[in-house]
């Protein structure tokens, strides 16, 4: 296809999930892989929810544990209730940078993204999918180092298929009290939530700077690091 594929395709028979993303290139998907914060109401069907998290148990993770718990949340009162906590955390949150954009200088790019973050705060409830992603402890530590790899997959997956996503932690505001609400053990915490649904926009490159400000060899350039540290 010559278009990302959306709900009509799959309204329509147009698309067979099974089939669906395989055909993306890697690195292709890699740099156009976007967080998306403007999401549409539609449903996501159960199967294509199971799609993008099969991709995230492809992570790495030591001694091939594979920790990860997977936890889709998709009812509209247990959207409500997980949207109503982020809300309150999230805008005490950001008030500060909020206070911050208010000054001339402030980067245009930097009140994009505050926009696009605030409007995912207040429209969470709307989202059709909260996949929080958990993990078992081991020896008394969270095991991050197998379920981000694992959240990276899953996100590159929702590109791949045609949906919208993003990497948030700030339900971690009230982790315990979320976590028990999932019904989840103490040893097996959340680390992240990805609000999924179909795009109002489109996936696409996002800025970057330069490969050749962050790569060292034999050892770090404080000067080469410098030159592309982002200003805020």
């Amino acid at each position: 296809m010559s278009r990302e594929p959306d709900k009509t395709d799959l309204d329509t028979g147009d698309i067979d999930l099974e089939t669906l993303g395989e055909d993306v290139p890697l690195l292709e998907g890699i740099r156009t892989t976007r967080a998306i914060r403007r999401l549409r109401p539609d449903p996501v069907p159960p199967a294509l929810i199971r799609k993008v998290c099969e991709a995230g148990t492809f992570a790495p993770s030591g001694g091939n544990r594979q920790p990860w718990q997977f936890i889709a949340v998709t009812d509209p009162e247990r959207r409500a209730w997980v949207a109503e906590r982020y809300r309150k955390g999230f805008h005490d949150y950001i008030a500060p940078a909020v206070e911050a954009a208010k000054d001339p200088a402030f980067p245009e790019a930097g009140r994009r993204m505050q926009r696009a973050a605030i409007h995912l705060a207040d429209h969470l409830h709307e989202a059709p999918v909260h996949l929080f992603v958990a993990g078992f402890k081991r020896r008394g530590d969270p095991q991050t180092q197998a379920l981000y790899p694992a959240v990276q997959n899953v996100l590159l997956a929702c590109r791949a298929v045609g949906l919208g996503a993003s990497l948030t932690t700030l339900h971690r505001s009230f982790g315990p009290e979320c976590d028990a609400w999932l019904g989840l053990p103490d040893n097996c915490p959340t680390c992240a939530l990805l609000p999924i649904g179909w795009p109002e926009g489109r996936y696409g490159r996002p800025p970057r700077r330069s490969v050749d400000t962050c790569l060292h060899f034999e050892r770090f350039d404080s000067e080469r690091a410098a030159a592309g540290r982002p200003r805020r």
